[in-house]
């Protein structure tokens, strides 16, 4: 009995037939339309995900079966943030602000793919994730928020499981985004202006001029 093994990552609920599909199915000679359906009801619950999918086909029968993955770490944040995408310049530019509860909520839905051994491990390396992302863990840089777990600051949280999280926390989180946007915002704008200043020094020739000597008026005699 011999099968293939086809290995697709589509958004979730919105596999569609297309020219991916027909290479992938075709000479297969399966119903592409009758797998489509299936991994779309698999994958309705990550919808606007990306979702790696594994379809196995048995050539002779044509059946086939299903192995749906979770979608990557950064798609599970950008869900839990409801952003469409991370940042291109997280250094100063912030796009969200994860709570320990959505890191821990993470690491258990990616328990089976995380190469870590325990949970704490793994809600580590979820707020690692953050750091190119630009997304911020509890107001503050994820680097900081990792020591921090370390240290067994959030031990009680990630023992509990705790993954609710209160309208008073969703909105403290939000107030800190909008604090340190702003504040980056501002310093950006002084690095800019200060920019601006020495362009204009150098243009008008003033940087680097040399001082002028002034002659001391000799005494006469």
């Amino acid at each position: 009995m011999a099968k293939e093994i086809v290995d697709i990552i589509i958004e979730g609920g919105k596999a569609s037939p297309g020219p991916q599909m027909g290479q992938a199915f075709g000479p297969l000679g399966v119903n592409i339309q009758d797998i489509l359906g299936e991994i779309n009801k698999r994958t309705a619950d990550f919808a606007g995900m990306k979702v790696p999918v594994s379809v196995s086909v048995d050539t002779s029968t044509k059946e086939f079966e299903l192995e749906v993955g979770t979608p990557p770490v950064s798609e599970l944040i950008k869900k839990e943030l409801v952003i469409q995408k991370g940042s291109g310049e997280s250094h100063i530019n912030k796009v969200g602000n994860l709570a320990i509860e959505q890191a821990i909520k993470i690491s258990r839905m990616k328990k089976d793919s995380l190469i870590v051994n325990t949970l704490k491990a793994g809600v580590k390396s979820v707020v690692g994730s953050c750091i190119t992302m630009g997304v911020l863990v509890e107001g503050k840089s994820p680097r900081d928020v990792e020591q921090e777990i370390d240290q067994g600051v959030y031990d009680n949280e990630i023992n509990s499981e705790k993954t609710d999280l209160s309208d008073e926390k969703r909105a403290k989180l939000k107030s800190q985004l909008d604090t340190i946007k702003s504040e980056l915002e501002k310093s950006q704008a002084a690095l800019e202006k200060a920019s601006e200043g020495e362009e204009g020094k150098e243009e008008s020739g003033e940087e680097g001029k040399p001082e002028e000597k002034k002659e001391e008026p000799v005494e006469k005699k």
